[in-house]
This record gives structure tokens, sequence and C-alpha cells, in this order.
């Protein structure tokens, strides 16, 4: 299992459930024939047949490798990676039931090449002693340092053991290359809003959760939805934090208080479809427009806690990086677009940091909107009809007969005049002379708006007294 975000839960939800130390016995896994009911309501209501899974379609469709390994057939070694809560252990459950396999359990929480070399010997003698093959499922197989993942290369290539790693990171920057290439690699997709109301709802009536004792009231399920996040592991251990709460109390409905005492978080009126949504992302990006810093992580974090999509966010961010601020700051741009992969592969909790520092950037950087000018009025005359011929000396020139056409034959290669800009005509001739681009004087397009006309002056041959050396010294500054 793995834990819930710290903080998220208040004192009635109580502790985590722990994860096992090295090597867990397959009845820690392997689904049983009846349920504890003292078991996390997670566990409990842990799929027991495929046609019980929500979600996650493209794995377990016909022919899928997942299908063929959980219903016996063609095994192959596979790295499941996918955000907590979407079915990883599932899946392992799923195949600790498959007949005709041995199953082993380790956690590269507290497992060393010790446990791992452990597991490949016992594997052997079983397959000797009985044809059985085993099946070792390894989780959080990214914490595995790379002595111990080549620990695994040897069993897994001659098939001694059948690898499913489960990882929330990306295998191609935390496995190493041997043994991804001896592995399918299977991402896991968030679960859908709709596929986690399934699990929920599932959980409300089924002899295994809460056996129809309880009402959920919509309010409140929307809430369990939105702090869910795609993590059905998190919806459920809300659920049970709410219930157990509510069944204290005598009640029998659980209600949108009920499932904020539990969480100790308070539903955010904000609607992602509706009106809030529209005003909530226009007020975040009009703070940063306003260098408003403060406003602007408000409203970010008005739409983390109201579980608003953090791609949405991040593209957002993005976006006004270049239309707001553009060459003012040209580093605005990058850090957005390292938000956005932080948001890709750590997910949130953490991603809210990366977003948070890309907020605070934009928002603290000089302001300028000359890029979305520039593009603008350039599409704008392409539209018009002004998209003459390329000049000559700028059309390819390396196939054969491009000479005799004249291609390319007057082309200045700017690096290797002084200054390194040539006089030479760049745009279509009905285009000679026009501006698009105006810098700002505020931020680096200072430097850039001294510059700007020197650099036109020279490209367009109008030789003013000491060019050459002020192009030469514009270009260090």
């Amino acid at each position: 299992m793995t834990d819930i975000e710290p903080g998220l839960f208040g004192p009635e939800a109580g502790p985590s459930p722990a994860r096992g130390a090295g090597i867990d016995p397959i009845a820690s896994v392997r689904p049983p024939d009846r349920f504890d009911p003292q078991a996390p309501l997670a566990v409990r209501m842990r799929p027991r047949t495929l046609d019980e899974v929500v979600g996650q379609t493209h794995l377990l469709g016909p022919g899928a490798p997942l299908r063929r390994l959980v219903e016996g057939g063609s095994p192959s070694s596979m790295l499941l990676y996918g955000p907590p809560g979407t079915g990883k252990t599932t899946m392992a459950t799923l195949v600790a039931g498959a007949t005709g396999r041995q199953f082993a359990q380790l956690s590269a929480l507290n497992a060393g090449v010790k446990e791992v070399r452990q597991v490949i010997t016992d594997a052997a003698a079983a397959l000797r002693r009985t044809g059985e093959q085993t099946v070792l499922f390894i989780d959080e197989v990214h914490r595995f340092s790379k002595t111990q993942q080549d620990s695994l290369l040897g069993a897994v290539e001659n098939r001694t053991v059948i690898l499913i790693a489960a990882t929330t990171e990306n295998p191609f920057f935390s496995v190493v290359s041997p043994l991804l290439s001896r592995s399918l690699v299977l991402q896991l997709q968030p679960l859908t809003e709709d596929e986690v109301g399934q699990l929920l709802d599932r959980a409300v009536t089924d002899e295994r959760g809460l056996g129809g004792a309880l009402r959920l009231s919509p309010e409140a399920r929307s809430h369990i939805l939105a702090l869910a996040g795609g993590d059905a592991r998190r919806a459920l251990t809300a659920l049970e934090a709410a219930a157990d709460s509510v069944q204290d109390e005598g009640g029998t409905e659980i209600g949108l208080t009920a499932v904020e005492r539990a969480v100790n978080r308070a539903a955010v009126r904000y609607d992602r479809d509706g009106d809030q949504h529209y005003d909530v992302t226009s007020a975040f990006i009009k703070s940063i427009r306003g260098s408003d810093v403060d406003a602007a992580l408000h409203y970010l974090a008005r739409m983390l806690e109201a579980g608003e999509d953090p791609r949405f966010i991040a593209r957002r961010l993005m976006i006004h990086a270049s239309e707001d601020i553009g060459m003012a700051d040209p580093t605005a741009l990058p850090v957005c677009v390292a938000a956005a992969q932080v948001v890709q592969l750590v997910g949130l909790p953490e991603a809210r940091i990366g977003l948070a520092q890309a907020t605070i950037h934009l928002a603290t950087a000089p302001k300028s909107n000359a890029v979305v000018e520039a593009i603008g009025a350039a599409m704008a005359d392409v539209r018009a009809g002004k998209a003459g011929p390329v000049p000559p000396a700028l059309r390819d020139g390396h196939y054969p007969g491009a000479a005799k056409l004249g291609n390319a034959q007057t082309y200045v290669y700017p690096p290797s005049v002084p200054g390194g800009v040539a006089t030479q005509q760049y745009p279509p001739d009905e285009l000679v002379g026009r501006d698009y681009y105006t810098p700002v004087g505020r931020g680096a397009e200072r430097s850039i708006a001294e510059r700007l006309p020197v650099l036109r002056r020279v490209i367009r041959g109008i030789r003013d007294k000491g060019i050459k050396d002020t192009v030469e010294t514009k270009g260090k500054s």
C-alpha cells in the first residue's frame, strides 16, 4: 500500500497501512476466498477478477500482455509505470491468482541484493522440482540501486522468474537499460472521475465494503472524487475515514461535512465545468500579468485544492510565459516547461511545488507582449496575401540543378563576416523593411531594443559611421 499524502487525513482516519518488509508471503497479496473485515477498505475492495478491474482497458483487452499473464498465457517480464492508486498492485494480485505459478513479493524500500538472490535461488529450485515458474513482484523498483537491479538480469533473461516491477517514476530514467530491454514497459493511466466513482459506488454497496449500511451524498461523493485526483486508493481511504466517523455518531449518511471533517480538508467551491473554473483561471492569469505574486499563489492553491488537472495549470503557465513575458525574461518559458515535466514525471502532491515556483517566476518577471504582437502581425500579413517568392539567395541549393536556377549562389554566410551580420535580403520583395517585433524597454528586452535597430540597418544596407564596431559591441552585451 502507498501511504496517503501527509496531512491529508485528520485523527479520525488513523495511520496508513504500512508496507511489508523484505519478502512478503503469497497470502499477503493473493485475493483471499473470504475477505478480512479488519483490513483497510482499499484492500478489501481490491478486484478479485479481471471483470472487477476498472480502467486500464488498453492493458487488459483481448490479447494484451497483462491479460495473457493473468489468464496463465505466455509469460513476459514487465514494468508497470503509473501514478499511485491506478492498479499496479491489483495487477500483481491477479497474477498471483493465476494457476501454475509460484509467487513472491519484494519491497524495494527495504529488500537488498541478498533478498533478491534468495528469491531467485528458491525460484530456480521450484522450477527444477515442479516445473512451475515464479512470478516476482517488486514494488517501488525505482528505489533499487543499479547493483540491485543488475542482480535480476540473469533470472529475467532465462525466465527463472517472471518479473513484474511497479514504479511511480518514469522507468526510462530510473531503471537500468539492460532490465528495460528484457521487459515490457506498460504505462497505467490515471483513473478518470467516472472510473473512481464506479469504485466508490461499489464500495458503498458491496459486502466487502460498507454493505449498503450508509448512503453517500452526491456532494460528499464529488468532494472525494476531487480529493482523489484519479487515485483509487486515496478515494477509498477517504470514504472509509468518513464512514467510520458517521458510524461512530450513529448516522446513516456520509455527507459533505463528514468527509471534510474526516480528511481535514474543506471543499473548495469550484466547478471545473462551470463559471468558477473560468473565473478562477482568469483571475490566476490576470494576477500573474499584474505582477501580484500573492494573489496568483492564492488562485493556484484554489485550483489545486479543488482537484484541477495540474496539466491544465502547466499549459496555462507555458502559454502565459510567451504571451505576456516573452523576451523580457527568456528564462520564463523554460521554467514553465520544466514545471510541466515535473507534473508529468512526479505528479501531485509534489508537483504543486514546481507549479508554485513557475507561478512566482512569472508573476515577478518583467512583462512584455512583444512576442505575441510580433507573430500576430506577421500572420496578419500572410493572411492578407503578402507572401511573395523566397529570395534566390535563401533558396535550397543542395539538390542537383539548383545552381542552374540561381538558387543560393549569392548567399552570404553571416558567421564568416565581421560582426557576424551580413547585408542581404531575407524577406520577400514586398515585405522588405517591414518590422514585426518591437521590444519593450523592460528586462532582457532592454538590451534587445538597443541592438535590434543596429541589426536591421546592417542587414538592410543602411550604412552608418562605425556600424561594424557597433554590431560587434552589441553582440557581446
